[in-house]
């Protein structure tokens, strides 16, 4: 056998490697690039030129564009859900950690941005109102929406059902909770110094209800006492917020309750059958279209006014606003699951990420108005620092003594299970917030229809009382 040595074996040429070349190109590059910049920053005298956060308007001024707003409200949502992670004796925030955090940035967009450079990147100016605008209108009520109509969805196919069994329970108790909320109100309005305005605001806010809010600037009849009003509201909004989905967290751990079995009584009689319907056919794989539907419908719904006195629609109005137009709406349609031929059904995964999208964005939009109007509402305020005191101690008094009055009346007199007896306290506190609060607790979406079946009831009567209360005392 012919052997060769290892010198006529022919070597392979080692392949060229380029990869530290193209890093090197793109390295020379880049470090150019930044160098560029960064001279016409200084030449500039202008930091932030580097990034595009501001242009220049029509008429010369220096606004933010939209880089600014969709940065804020996300660097909002990520510090909000890191502070709503931290857990004290197994109590957390959870996602109400967003709308502490978008409070604290509508306190800082209220600073002059010379004081903190840094904040004109989110700035609220006068040159560039309509980002305040957008957080307090836009961001908040898309959340909203979104929230809710997933609520609808979910408690729709057992809503019915759960509210015939209930439906005195969830009415009572939700008559109850605003008829307390209502005589603390009253009560605190005779406080020498006090006056209606500020108080019928502190209920609205310990409630956290735009509609109520709304009502009650429609009775007032002096600009001072709207003043006082929208003071009243912002005092006791963040609170009101807070106060409740830490209550029901609260609740179940002190009396130690087994979630397992409290599910168990959550459903017992309510479990339905889903029924195959053939023939139908879906807009779209994820149920987009379904729930678009729902929402125009809703809105179309909630924008109804009835009007409350013989003045007709050139007096106060009442309408059940976006919050329970798609609310109504969405519980029919997640009842029914279809429209003729078409199939309303939505996947779960969809409204699990709508819920807690809409939530989220909620709280975002929600906290950043909050944070503002509180700033402004106090700075133009005349009556000193004690009264923002007695705000905030009457708000805490109206958002904890009508639940713990609710809560007590639900288990000892109606008999409510614990689930029951807390999503309707979440529904009678019109709470978007610890309604998801204690689907986490509860670690089930049926807690739902008790919120749905007494949201509507609380919604109606808030609104009446802010009006009488303004009108009467």
């Amino acid at each position: 056998m012919e052997t060769y040595s290892k010198s006529f074996i022919p070597e392979e040429k080692p392949k060229k490697n380029l990869k530290w070349l193209w890093i090197t190109i793109f390295a020379v590059l880049g470090a150019g690039i930044i160098a560029w910049c960064v001279y016409n920053a200084v030449k500039a005298q202008n930091g932030f030129a580097i990034f595009g956060f501001s242009t220049k308007n029509l008429k010369g001024l220096e606004t933010y564009s939209v880089i600014g707003l969709l940065l804020g409200a996300f660097l909002i949502i990520a510090l909000g859900n890191l502070l709503g992670r931290i857990t004290i004796k197994g109590l957390s925030l959870g996602t109400s950690g967003v709308f502490l955090v978008a409070i604290l940035f509508g306190y800082l967009y209220t600073l002059i941005p010379s004081d903190m450079p840094i904040l004109k990147v989110f700035s609220i100016s006068d040159s560039n109102h309509v980002m305040s605008v957008i957080y307090g209108e836009v961001i908040q009520n898309i959340g909203l929406i979104l929230f809710v109509g997933a609520v609808g969805f979910i408690a729709g196919p057992n809503f019915f059902r759960n509210f015939k069994i209930n439906a005195k329970s969830y009415v009572l108790l939700g008559a109850v909770i605003i008829l307390i909320g209502a005589g603390l109100a009253i009560g605190f309005a005779l406080i020498p110094g006090i006056g209606s305005g500020f108080s019928v605001g502190i209920l609205s806010g310990s409630l956290t209800t735009t509609p109520g809010y709304s009502a009650a600037l429609g009775a007032a009849t002096t600009e001072s006492q709207k003043a006082m009003i929208t003071l009243g509201h912002a005092i006791a909004y963040p609170f009101g917020v807070v106060g409740v989905v830490l209550f029901v967290q609260i609740i179940p751990k002190i009396l130690k309750a087994d979630m397992n079995v409290e599910r168990k009584l959550l459903l017992a009689g309510l479990e339905e059958k889903k029924k195959e319907k053939k023939g139908l056919f879906n807009i779209d794989e994820y149920g987009f279209g379904s729930f678009a539907i729902a929402i125009i419908l809703g809105l179309i719904l909630g924008s109804i006014k009835i009007p409350l006195s013989s003045d007709g629609y050139s007096s106060t109005c009442f309408n059940l606003g976006n919050t329970g137009g798609v609310l109504i709406m969405c519980l029919i349609m997640g009842h029914f699951g279809k429209m003729g031929k078409m199939s309303l059904e939505i996947p779960d995964k969809t409204l699990k990420v709508f819920r807690e999208l809409g939530l989220t964005l909620f709280l975002v939009g929600a906290g950043v108005s909050g944070g503002v109007s509180l700033v402004s509402a106090i700075a133009s305020s005349t009556h000193g620092a004690m009264i923002v005191l007695y705000g905030f101690i009457g708000g805490v008094v109206m958002t904890i003594v009508p639940m713990i009055v609710g809560f007590i009346i639900a288990k000892k007199v109606l008999k409510l299970p614990l689930l029951n007896n807390l999503g309707s306290i979440t529904g009678g506190m019109t709470s978007t917030p610890a309604l998801g609060s204690l689907i986490g607790v509860a670690q089930t979406d049926d807690v739902a229809s008790a919120y749905a079946s007494t949201y509507p009831i609380a919604l109606v009567l808030i609104v009446f009382a802010s009006q009488l209360i303004v009108t009467l005392i």
